[in-house]
């Protein structure tokens, strides 16, 4: 495929094809939204090629801002002078870590002296900054040259990496040789518990500081270089994008990046084999903090080392991880090609990739990475003058929603509340002051909590039955006070279980002790809480405090319920207008909960486009959306191959499909069509389509009665978003009814009265929160017919079996190309002859 260079208003735009004219103006109009440093909507039709638009015209405004900022360098390196601001023209910010401008102002009344001396020094110490840039830019990419013109570069490397550990660990076994010859002195603690007691905590008052190990302390600090970070739903559609990236005119000289999370990323198989993503992240810092006290205590007291002390991660080393960096810039990757890569040089996949974001010119991420800002600031990302490209951005709101929403159930807090009472009567004695006064408070919420849901929590979570039942919302400051805990700072709380790791700790206890302690003679109060413990973990059957011996199986454990918990302390920390708490009280306390509801995202997304230079949305369907079965099977007389149609829910498709079945209709429509249905389990998604397609071309290649096959499926399921019914996959899309979402949901409904108290109403609109439930409805409907005509030369009907998708408003809200075609038929039977002239005329070759 050639690439050609499309010039569109004086912009070049390398392009691997003659793009269409759509193409032209999405790259043009997003070129000028970056240059302008704007927010921008972009609604692109399905298979009219979004993503390449995206990567062609962002890729275009970075190679143009990169040379201009590289020439103004050039001269101001010359002239040694940076021009002033004259008021009518700002100067050129000359890179993301580069903020400051000589014209900053200055008080009134300064002498002038002052105020030149003041600007000279500054403009002094941009030039001194601008050479130091050069100078590590120059480095970076001779370093990169080498890697990526020179392959034995990157064996060496690996050999000597391999010698290098070989010796460290003969020198290791010669200490502990020697060590033991000169008879080390006898463990203070029981084998392997000091990892489990909290360290000394000290608040912001006392330190001034947040405590703790900081992952990159020994790494300088490198420049951020202007980029543009992309970001989309699911790591398919990252694979996808990144795929898109390599096919293009960009693919070989861009930097790229692709972030993921531990759990996709990690190549350490003791630390994958604990499946759950909270497990492998909590096991991953153990494991980090490990290695940097063991580098501590070998540096400060070799001779006093602990006979067993935890393993520390063979991947995370400082000149792997480097290496990897370089190849990771060096040319681009997926996820899967990222993992193989850590796999042959031995380095962190998750870390390698995090180090290589400050050069990167592009960063491929999940939503939640980029939308969270704690995420963002571990990830080591940020956003000060960069770009944000947000793809598939019809599930933004909800996205950030669920983000920062947060559940707990009854059970949850009463085996919280347990597990971390057993942890104080254990370590108490040998907790500080601050650590056991913090730890109190913690077990005072959680009694609270469980006090709001009218249980005890003293008693089984699972016998116990509450008196009232029924769904209740709070304002945050009413749940507060209902629960009793207004008087407890809570954002001292979250930062104490943020820094002190408390619910680390908690679950390398349990996981060590299995919950369920013995009494002893120090710890009588235990005795009582052996029955009600062993019921909230019926697996566990180790009742003695012997620790798990090392190597024994061990069925892999949830996460601590702790956890949880601090996600809901957390929110409770949210703006009490931007936030309600839903209090659901069931049958048993285990079965009740207790849950935050985000009811303005916009406060979390503000914060990112506060600190951007440019932000894009982007999707197929961006506009605001302010029997049945005879009809198919006349349908399937009319349409060749692939026929899809959608329902609004599992349920509903499960009882028309029955009543099909008992009429004999299924037996009808299998005449011309074989019928799939939907799974319910994701891995069998893919199974489905290929026998799916497989049909269908075989039935186009055989002829016979039976023309291709009809799929059953559900909007908002599987098979609605990110699957494409192209070509004879897809010749026709049919939407049985309007998906509307369930209108007595409470926390629809405190939506709704949020929307009603907070949005004006325009003259003639419905209320806004009626106009919500009416958007949701017709996102999911665009995302299901947005599956067919994925390309220019395809073709499609689209039938919307509902009057109401007449109506002017729902109207509406179908996009605009589909909304231009549309026919509107009272009865079918015109509708069906519209349908089968469509179809022979499209059967006819050109």
């Amino acid at each position: 495929m050639a690439n050609k260079t499309q010039e569109v208003g004086g912009i070049h735009f390398p392009f691997p094809f003659t793009p269409y004219s759509i193409q032209k103006d999405f790259m043009a109009e997003l070129y000028r939204v970056l240059e302008a440093g704007k927010i921008g909507i972009f609604e692109s039709p399905t298979g009219t090629g979004k993503s390449l638009s995206l990567i062609c015209g962002a890729l275009s405004w970075l190679r143009d801002f990169e040379q201009k900022k590289h020439q103004e360098e050039a001269r101001l390196l010359e002239t040694g002078t940076v021009p002033l601001s004259d008021g009518q023209e700002q100067p050129l910010s000359l890179s993301s870590s580069c903020t400051e401008t000589p014209d900053t102002l200055r008080p009134v009344g300064e002498p002038d002296w002052v105020t030149q001396f003041v600007q000279k020094k500054e403009e002094r110490d941009l030039v001194d900054r601008l050479k130091e840039e050069q100078v590590r830019r120059k480095k970076r990419e001779e370093r990169l040259q080498q890697i990526r013109h020179n392959a034995q570069l990157k064996y060496a490397a690996k050999r000597m990496r391999q010698e290098e550990e070989e010796m460290e660990r003969v020198l290791r076994l010669s200490r502990e040789a020697l060590a033991a010859g000169a008879g080390a002195e006898p463990r203070e603690q029981p084998a392997g518990e000091e990892d489990l007691v909290l360290a000394e905590y000290e608040s912001d008052e006392e330190k001034g500081a947040a405590s703790g190990v900081d992952e990159d302390e020994d790494d300088p600090e490198e420049e951020h270089v202007t980029k543009i970070y992309y970001c989309s739903r699911t790591h398919s559609q990252l694979a996808q994008f990144v795929h898109e990236v390599q096919r293009s005119p960009f693919g070989k000289d861009t930097r790229l990046v692709s972030l993921g999370s531990r759990q996709n990323l990690c190549i350490n198989e003791d630390v994958k084999t604990l499946g759950s993503a909270q497990l492998i992240n909590d096991r991953c810092m153990e494991m980090q903090r490990s290695k940097h006290e063991k580098s501590r205590a070998e540096e400060e007291k070799p001779k006093r080392r602990r006979q067993e002390r935890q393993a520390t991660c063979p991947f995370y080393g400082y000149e792997q991880l480097q290496l990897l960096r370089d190849q990771v810039l060096v040319g681009v990757k997926d996820i899967e090609q990222l993992v193989a890569l850590g796999k042959e040089a031995r380095a962190c996949p998750y870390y390698g990739s995090r180090s290589a974001i400050p050069a990167a010119q592009l960063v491929v991420l999940p939503y939640q990475m980029l939308l969270h800002a704690a995420t963002r600031q571990a990830a080591g990302i940020r956003l000060q003058g960069q770009v944000v490209l947000i793809d598939e951005a019809h599930n933004l709101i909800d996205t950030i929603t669920g983000i920062h929403s947060a559940e707990v159930s009854g059970s949850q807090l009463c085996q919280a509340h347990s597990q971390l009472l057993q942890y104080m009567e254990r370590y108490g004695k040998r907790l500080k002051a601050k650590n056991l006064m913090y730890i109190k408070q913690i077990l005072y919420l959680l009694e609270k909590f469980v006090t709001v849901l009218g249980g005890n929590i003293k008693q089984n979570p699972n016998t116990q039955s509450l008196s009232e039942t029924g769904t209740e919302l709070k304002t945050i400051n009413d749940f507060l006070f209902e629960s009793q805990i207004d008087n407890i700072n809570l954002f001292k709380v979250r930062r104490y279980c943020e820094r002190s790791m408390v619910s680390r700790k908690l679950f390398g206890f349990t996981e060590r002790y299995g919950t369920v302690l013995a009494p002893s003679r120090k710890q009588p109060k235990l005795a009582g809480f052996q029955h009600f413990l062993q019921s909230l973990q019926p697996t566990v059957t180790q009742t003695s405090v012997t620790p798990v011996e090392e190597g024994e199986a061990r069925v892999p454990r949830p996460a601590s319920p702790l956890m949880h918990i601090e996600s809901f302390l957390a929110a409770l920390t949210t703006a009490n207008q931007d936030g309600r708490v839903i209090l659901s009280r069931q049958g048993s306390l285990s079965q009740s909960s207790l849950k935050f509801l985000l009811l303005n995202p916009a406060v979390h997304f503000a914060q990112v486009v506060k600190e951007c230079r440019a932000v894009v949305i982007a999707g197929g369907t961006m506009q605001p959306m302010d029997e049945t079965g005879r009809i198919l099977c006349n349908l399937c007389t009319v349409v060749p191959g692939g026929v899809v149609c959608f329902f609004p829910s599992y349920e509903y498709q499960r009882q028309v499909y029955a009543h099909w079945d008992k009429s004999g209709l299924l037996a009808r429509l299998a005449v011309r069509k074989k019928i799939f249905q939907e799974p319910k389990r994701a891995n069998q998604v893919e199974q489905v389509l290929m026998e799916y397609s497989r049909c269908i071309k075989c039935c186009g290649q055989a002829g016979g009665t039976v023309t291709g096959a009809l799929l059953l499926s559900v909007v908002g399921g599987k098979m609605s978003e990110g699957i494409n019914f192209s070509d004879n996959l897809g010749r026709c899309v049919v939407m049985v009814g309007m998906p509307y979402p369930n209108i007595k949901s409470p926390e629809l409904q405190e939506k709704m009265a949020y929307l009603d108290q907070t949005l004006p109403r325009g003259p003639g609109q419905p209320p806004p929160g009626k106009a919500l439930v009416e958007n949701l409805c017709m996102k999911a409907v665009n995302q299901s017919i947005g599956r067919a005509i994925r390309h220019q030369k395809d073709f499609a009907s689209i039938v919307l079996l509902d009057q109401r998708y007449a109506r002017p408003p729902i109207l509406g809200k179908l996009p605009a190309w589909i909304r231009d075609r549309v026919e509107v038929k009272a009865t079918f039977g015109p509708a069906f002859a519209a349908m089968r002239k469509f179809h022979r005329e499209k059967s006819v070759p050109s």
